[in-house]
C-alpha cells in the first residue's frame, strides 16, 4: 500500500570529509519540488551539489546536479520506490570534502542519507477516496445520514430541494458496499449521480 510522510525529516552523513545533508518531505508536484530545490541552492551557496528525487502524483524525477550520471538522483529515487512512497521529495545537499568517493561510494552515500532520513519519518498510508452523490426522498434523510456515517464517509454537502442530495467521500474500498446497502434500504428510491455529470 502506498504511503507518504507526515512532515519533513532531516539527516546528515559525514563520509570522507564530505557532508551529505538529506531531507525527505511531503510534496504534491514537480513545481513545488523545483521551488524547494531552488531555495536549498540559495541557502547553501557553498554546496557542491543539490541532488533530488521526487515521486508525486505520477510524476517522478531523479536529478544528479553535476554528480556523475546515475550516482545521486537515481539511487535516491530507488529508495523512495523501494519503500512504496508517494508524494515525497528527497533532497541531498553535498559539501565536497576534497576526497573523491567513486561512483559506488556516491551511490551508497546518496541512497544511505535518504534511507536514514526515512527511518525517522512518520509514514501514513494513502487511502484512495471516491466521491459520491445520491438523492433520496426527505423521509429517508435520516437513514442515508446514518449509513454514510457508519461507513466512515465524510459528508461534504447536503442540498434540500425536491429531494435531499448528499455529496460525500469515503475510502474507495468501502464505496461499493455502501452503494449496495443504500440501494437495498432505499427500495429503488435513492438515485445516484456521477460527479462529472454535475
Amino acid at each position: 500500500m502506498p504511503q507518504t510522510i507526515e512532515t519533513a525529516v532531516h539527516h546528515e552523513l559525514l563520509i570522507k570529509k564530505s557532508r551529505f545533508i538529506a531531507c525527505v518531505q511531503p510534496m504534491a508536484d514537480r513545481a513545488g519540488a523545483q521551488k524547494i530545490v531552488a531555495e536549498l541552492k540559495a541557502q547553501h551557496p557553498g554546496a557542491a551539489h543539490v541532488c533530488w528525487a521526487l515521486l508525486a502524483g505520477g510524476q517522478s524525477a531523479a536529478v544528479d546536479d553535476g554528480e556523475p550520471s546515475g550516482t545521486a538522483g537515481r539511487p535516491m529515487l530507488d529508495v523512495l520506490r523501494h519503500q512504496d512512497l508517494e508524494g515525497v521529495l528527497a533532497t541531498v545537499v553535498r559539501y565536497f570534502g576534497g576526497i573523491k568517493l567513486g561512483a559506488g561510494g556516491l551511490v551508497r552515500a546518496y541512497a544511505d542519507s535518504v534511507a536514514q532520513a526515512l527511518l525517522k519519518a512518520e509514514k501514513i498510508a494513502i487511502i484512495k477516496q471516491r466521491f459520491l452523490i445520491c438523492s433520496a426522498p426527505y423521509a429517508m434523510e435520516g437513514l442515508v445520514r446514518r449509513e454514510i456515517e457508519s461507513a466512515g464517509a465524510v459528508l461534504n454537502n447536503v442540498h434540500h430541494a425536491d429531494d435531499v442530495k448528499f455529496e460525500f467521500s469515503l475510502a474507495d474500498s468501502a464505496a461499493e458496499s455502501l452503494i449496495i446497502r443504500l440501494n437495498e434500504a432505499g427500495h429503488g428510491r435513492i438515485s445516484w449521480t456521477k460527479p462529472e455529470d454535475e
